[in-house]
């Protein structure tokens, strides 16, 4: 069981365990609160997403945290450092912020040359991390004829450079496309296996349930959530959608489906109907359909998705927002 799984519901591991700690961490510019009493525990060891609608403070919370902004209030330990003295831990600290700053004409080695004297730290630590960011073979090409993707790696090799045993990246797949996406989540994934904690800040939470175990959420500056991501999704508990074969039984199975104890939903556009059953299967359904003499050409089990967790726990947004309705549906019958 890994440090993340071993977490208790309320996303508290034992404090020996946990990378980053954080009380009442708060940032105020002028009147405006932008992060507002957050106590983060973050597991060593885990592979962190840090979620939330763009403008939800993920971006100052990170900075906050590499020493980059000055908290306005509240206290933490990073690496068992202090939050007050990031001297004490930002030498284990690799970051990935926003888009890195490099030379256009230089090669991306030699970009990182420049980095590593002025961190003072020995060149010899370029080419290791130039091969572990998969960026060895065109290392020697100039940083102007990199793709997207590319500079991102070399941003990552750059936070490798200290050879860290923490790791943040903010949003480190924006802009990629969807086989850049699918290299960049192995890439972090490694990382862990490495015994790296990594976090991942992200406005797109489909992304950060593909590759991590523990969860953050926050909305407005506040936290809403934290914990292993499997004990979130076991929480939620499925629903249906469910079309009959002739549109005129929609109200007829929405009655049946209600007398049975399901909340329904209808839409007003389509014969579809939503039913939130946390004690029914897909069969029971089905069943309680048929025993009434109707028949579906529909039956369908949304997929317990972070998405979905995110929406209810703030009580914001629809389905459609969350992108439950894109491709995460998975049919019974059709």
């Amino acid at each position: 069981m890994t440090i993340a799984q071993a977490a208790t519901r309320t996303g508290e591991p034992p404090g020996s365990s946990l990378a980053i700690s954080t009380k009442d961490l708060t940032k105020r510019f002028g009147d405006r609160t932008v992060v507002d009493d957050i106590g983060l525990k973050i597991p060593l060891g885990s592979v962190c997403g840090f979620v939330g609608p763009n403008g939800a403070g993920k971006t100052t919370t990170i900075r906050m945290l590499l020493g980059l902004v000055r908290p306005t209030a509240g206290s933490g330990e990073i690496l068992g450092g202090s939050l007050e003295d990031p001297a004490t831990y930002l030498d284990r600290v690799g970051a990935l912020i926003e888009s890195p700053a490099f030379y256009p004409q230089l090669s991306g080695r030699d970009n990182l040359k420049a980095l590593a004297r002025l961190g003072q730290l020995p060149a010899s630590k370029v080419d290791p991390a130039l091969e572990r960011s998969g960026l060895a073979a065109r290392a020697g090409d100039r940083y102007r004829t990199y793709s997207l993707g590319m500079k991102q790696r070399l941003g990552i090799a750059a936070a490798l450079l200290p050879s860290p045993e923490l790791l943040i990246l903010d949003e480190p797949t924006n802009g990629l496309d969807p086989a850049g996406i699918v290299e960049m989540r192995a890439l972090i994934r490694s990382f862990a296996d490495d015994g790296i904690t990594v976090v991942v800040s992200s406005h797109l939470i489909s992304e950060i349930e593909q590759i991590c175990d523990y969860i953050v959420m926050i909305r407005a500056g506040k936290l809403v959530h934290q914990g292993a991501v499997a004990d979130l999704r076991a929480d939620q508990h499925p629903d249906y959608l469910l079309a009959p074969e002739h549109d005129e039984d929609t109200q007829q199975l929405a009655k049946v489906l209600e007398a049975a104890g399901c909340t329904v939903t209808t839409s007003p556009d389509d014969a579809t109907i939503r039913v939130e059953a946390s004690d029914r299967s897909a069969a029971d359904l089905n069943r309680l359909a048929a025993n009434n003499g109707i028949t579906l050409r529909q039956l369908a089990e949304r997929t317990r998705s972070l998405e979905r967790a995110f929406f209810a726990l703030t009580g914001t947004g629809t389905d459609e927002e969350a992108g439950v309705r894109s491709g995460q549906e998975m049919g019974a019958i059709r």
